[in-house]
């Protein structure tokens, strides 16, 4: 009987933190603006165009290395542009608290 109202409680909790979790984004999201590309990203962007649309075939091995090594940079730089999903302390928990009660 313990272990029920301590998932009870766990449950109510989780259901009323919900509410601020959805209400926390972007005031614009309903809106259908696109959102603007930083300059630097576009040009990083616009350079892996331009090497995937180069004629390889005249390189020379050096030349074909320097490129992938090139290409892995850029990808890099853009994957760190901080295009990741962030969850927050209280996210971490809801999800946690719904696999306990779940499993």
């Amino acid at each position: 009987m313990k272990k029920f109202r301590l998932y009870l409680m766990m449950t109510i909790v989780s259901l009323c933190a919900l509410p601020t979790v959805t209400y926390a984004g972007d005031k614009n999201s309903g809106t259908t603006e696109s959102k603007e590309i930083p300059v630097e990203v576009q040009n990083k962007l616009d350079r892996l165009e331009e090497i995937k649309e180069m004629d390889k075939s005249d390189l020379s091995r050096v030349e074909k290395k320097e490129l992938r090594k090139e290409v892995r940079i850029i990808k890099a730089d853009l994957k760190s542009t901080g295009n990741g999903v962030y969850l927050s302390v209280g996210a971490i928990i809801i999800i946690v608290l719904l696999l306990i009660l779940l499993l």
